[in-house]
């Protein structure tokens, strides 16, 4: 779950996080060629404008080494893919138009969270496949009732070729574990589990050995990434105060949720150590990247909306300052991660999909 937040349908669980889904909105037909219209005015850090899929929801798009491949989660039934599935694909030569980019999650179950290892030859992903092959079910979300993600305890984390054919198990615990990434260093792994009581992240060699515990405070802290370099984490966390929120919290850990709606980004070093909170905007804070020069994040928020959304993207520096608004969408944008070179960024969005609610994923040319 690293990741999804309150968007989608496809954002019940996530290495970023979803977002309540906004209403329809009827935009330019979604196969329009010219980069350019995609654009928006305000956009300004976007020199071209790229749509890569259109229908479903796809979202937690995440780049190899190599910066020639994306990972990514999708929702789609033209595709056969009816619960969260992995699929990748080169953004720069294939067009997923004319057909399915290949499957990883060949073994059903609800899947999220995947990452390239070193060498790009193989994928890890969370999945649930181990409890069977169907899917597991989205909580019901009743009439004025709050928002929440499923903690599904069946998740562990997994390694596959490109193929389909899982190579590792890397986590056996009981309960939830998932929202797994990769170290720019190709050394550890970073991912969310609630092994020890709470949701706190740990980190990992690649191989699964050497657990180590980085965080220790009441919330959940998920949707980690590691510093260009290596040396520190970036994510997101949720921390109750009052007695009320404690509860409330508490209350539905037991029940394997959590309310994502109240979340603020962290940096630590890699070991957990020097934790500072480097935003304080109000309401959901999340899906955060490292910019590659490692001294600005970028992230997603609906801290100026009055209704939960739109959600759109941001800039901040390390420290705090300096925040910037990227994207003017009246809808939804999140999931941004940049390419290494810092040349290409791509992110999920609901602009230019026929007024439906499919969410899709976009290649901006970045200019700083």
């Amino acid at each position: 779950m690293k990741h999804l937040l309150f968007a989608l349908p496809l954002l019940a669980t996530a290495c970023g996080s979803p977002a309540p889904a906004p209403a329809p909105t009827a935009t330019a037909d979604s196969t329009a060629a010219d980069t350019n219209s995609l654009i928006l005015p305000g956009e300004t850090h976007f020199k071209s404008l790229k749509q890569l899929t259109f229908g479903g929801d796809n979202a937690e798009a995440y780049w190899s080494f190599n910066g020639q491949r994306i990972t990514f989660q999708v929702t789609n039934p033209a595709w056969g893919d009816t619960c969260d599935q992995i699929r990748w694909f080169n953004p720069f030569t294939d067009d997923l138009k004319s057909g399915a980019p290949t499957k990883i999650s060949v073994l059903k179950g609800r899947t999220t969270c995947s990452y390239f290892l070193p060498g790009d030859s193989l994928i890890l992903f969370a999945s649930t496949h181990l409890a069977g092959p169907q899917c597991p079910p989205v909580p019901e979300r009743k009439p004025g009732g709050k928002y929440t993600w499923p903690l599904y305890d069946s998740f562990d984390i997994f390694v596959s070729d490109l193929q389909g054919n899982v190579r590792r198990q890397l986590t056996t615990t009981k309960g939830y574990d998932a929202e797994a990434t990769v170290s720019p260093k190709g050394d550890r792994i970073v991912f969310t589990s609630v092994r020890d009581g709470d949701l706190e992240l740990y980190t990992m060699n690649i191989d699964g050995s050497d657990v180590k515990r980085v965080t220790n405070t009441l919330g959940y802290d998920g949707g980690a990434f590691f510093s260009p370099d290596g040396t520190k984490l970036l994510w997101r966390a949720s921390r109750p105060k009052t007695p009320e929120e404690v509860k409330e919290y508490k209350d539905l850990l037991k029940q394997g949720l959590v309310q994502p709606t109240q979340m603020e980004l962290f940096i630590a070093n890699a070991d957990g150590s020097d934790m500072k909170q480097i935003t304080s905007l109000g309401k959901a804070n999340w899906a955060p990247y490292w910019h590659p020069n490692g001294n600005k994040v970028i992230f997603a928020s609906n801290h100026l909306s009055e209704r939960g959304f739109p959600f759109s993207l941001y800039m901040i520096n390390t420290d705090g300052s300096g925040l910037e608004r990227l994207t003017t969408s009246d809808t939804f944008d999140a999931f941004p991660v940049f390419s290494a070179d810092g040349k290409y960024l791509v992110f999920s969005s609901n602009r230019n999909n026929g007024g439906t609610r499919d969410t899709n994923l976009f290649l901006a040319e970045w200019k700083d």
